[in-house]
């Protein structure tokens, strides 16, 4: 069964860990995430873009194929299933369709209408028993063709959206989506204490996580984040490891050609990163 992200998110601020948030693209990688998460007894939060959400044909297949995947593999380590910057109707769509956590990226509205938005999401998903990540500071880097800069978060805007009462907060610390340029500066870990001191330790959530470096990621947690998202690096390791096939002409050998064996290199390849990540983050056996 899904559950809220509330509980395995304030353990793991308390426990000076953090929950990867893997976003999902299609039926394989849903099945990877799983089969990790229950291997390593890690509690995991599955991620849809609504990019993500309209390739897999809709929300409510999403939460069909997840909870089918929930009983028929016999995941009992806690998962939630969480609509990654959502906007204010996809928010609402993912309530409907059966989703156990929301994200609503109020971060382009002037701070009044993100308050506003915000406040009424919040009302709903207490009503349901679902979690609401919220941001502030735009998150560098393109997400489903939503380009941010990299902000930093106000630590002042960060308290006035904490204090509405959400879940978890997604506050921008130079960190970006996708591949880190060469001139990255670094997460700015000054703003992150301010941020974690002004939101009275809420659960911190850390966008980007693909090549962010092991000791900064490990600083990070150890300064209130208790969520980190991982997706473009799964999608590099599914990628390579699916060139490599075709690169061995293995296609060509026998039933080569059979879809499930065309991806369960890639398949493998997920499981491994996420198995990387997990450890590094500190969930193993946190379930």
């Amino acid at each position: 069964m899904l559950v809220s992200a509330k509980e395995m998110l304030e353990k793991a601020r308390d426990g000076h860990y953090a929950v990867g948030q893997f976003n999902i693209n299609n039926l394989e990688w849903t099945k990877a995430i799983l089969l990790t998460a229950q291997e390593l007894n890690s509690p995991v939060i599955l991620g849809v873009s609504e990019g993500a959400g309209k390739y897999m044909g809709g929300y409510k297949t999403i939460v069909g194929m997840v909870n089918g995947m929930l009983e028929g593999l016999n995941i009992t380590v806690p998962v939630a299933l969480h609509l990654d910057h959502g906007s204010y109707e996809a928010a609402y769509k993912c309530i409907e369709a059966g989703f156990s956590s929301v994200m609503f990226d109020g971060s382009h509205y002037p701070i009044d209408e993100n308050v506003e938005k915000t406040t009424e999401l919040v009302n709903t998903c207490k009503e349901k028993g679902l979690s609401l990540e919220a941001e502030v500071g735009a998150i560098g880097g393109e997400e489903d063709g939503v380009i941010g800069g990299g902000d930093i978060a106000d630590p002042e805007e960060c308290k006035q959206i904490a204090s509405l009462g959400v879940t978890m907060l997604a506050a921008g610390i130079g960190n970006i989506h996708g591949k880190y340029p060469e001139n990255w500066k670094g997460l700015n870990f000054e703003a992150l204490e301010k941020i974690n001191e002004a939101t009275g330790n809420m659960p911190l959530v850390l966008h980007g996580g693909t090549g962010i470096p092991a000791d900064m990621i490990r600083k990070a947690i150890d300064l209130g984040v208790a969520k980190i998202n991982v997706n473009t690096e799964c999608q590099l390791a599914f990628t390579a490891a699916t060139r490599v096939y075709f690169e061995e002409e293995k296609d060509r050998v026998g039933k080569g050609f059979d879809p499930r064996k065309v991806l369960a290199p890639g398949v493998e390849a997920i499981k491994a990163t996420v198995k990387e990540k997990m450890e590094l983050f500190g969930s193993v056996n946190k379930a």
